[in-house]
């Protein structure tokens, strides 16, 4: 019974953070023209210069890449929601009820897995356009499905971390952007790893983010890529576990 109000408990916190993505959908199509531009203009450029070697159609490998990306951006700068809550006296409110702290953080990460979804619509759509082959087995789409919202919650989880260490909009958003890109350009989302200098594999195998684009490469396109799938899953799994259980226990921090 404990697991199951937990998990309850969970859920009404994600309900009630989507209902604010419900009263401005706009924020929906700001986030989609970012990966649009990338895939349009970024690949289509790179696909031309066959800058990488061995990759025949570097479209094909690069849309797993830029639906990571997206999952990254969109919920690396999520945290900020909580310095803005308290600022407003919410957290406070949550903080009087038996919501268990873990339970709040899931939630909210959740919720920035659900905002990803309509993003995910829309690069899959733009992938066909391209002409990207893509694996459209149940299974591989069920498995998409998660690893997005696994990539969300560790990422999100990770941005309200911040956002409870640091406490402020200003420190909050210098930080966001300073970690955004390095962790996607320290991964495998637009280059293989296999051409990488030494130093930088090191930092690629520990970045959670070449862990999700592996992944989703392999379900989108059907091509095997360096880790298997087992892993991949393992690795998020485990490190949006962790981030979560930390996240709960700094959350009251943000008040202090």
């Amino acid at each position: 019974m404990g697991v199951i109000n937990f998990f309850r408990k969970t859920f009404v916190i994600a309900e009630l953070e989507m209902r604010k993505i419900f009263h401005d959908p706009t924020e929906i199509i700001m986030r989609a023209i970012q990966p649009a531009l990338w895939l349009l203009i970024f690949g289509q450029v790179f696909a031309r210069m066959h800058a990488i070697p061995g990759q025949t159609n570097y479209i094909d490998f690069m849309t797993p890449g830029i639906l990571a990306q997206s999952v990254l951006f969109v919920s690396i700068f999520s945290g900020i929601a909580i310095i803005w809550e308290r600022d407003l006296g919410l957290i406070h409110k949550l903080l009087a009820t038996p919501t268990p702290r873990a339970s709040i953080v899931l939630g909210k990460a959740i919720s920035a897995g659900l905002r990803t979804l309509p993003i995910v619509v829309i690069i899959y759509l733009l992938a066909i356009l391209l002409g990207v082959h893509i694996d459209w087995s149940p299974l591989s789409l069920l498995g998409v499905l998660v690893m997005i919202m696994l990539g969300a919650i560790f990422f999100s989880t990770f941005s309200l971390i911040i956002a409870c260490l640091v406490k402020t909009r200003e420190r909050f958003m210098g930080i966001g952007q300073l970690l955004t890109m390095p962790l996607f350009f320290a991964s495998n989302a637009i280059y293989p790893t296999e051409i990488m200098p030494g130093w930088l594999k090191v930092i690629s195998h520990m970045n959670p983010l070449t862990y999700m684009v592996d992944a989703l490469r392999e379900m989108i396109t059907g091509v095997a890529s360096g880790f298997t799938l087992s892993f991949d899953f393992l690795v998020l799994l485990i490190a949006s576990v962790l981030f979560v259980a930390i996240g709960g226990v700094l959350y009251k921090r943000v008040i202090i």
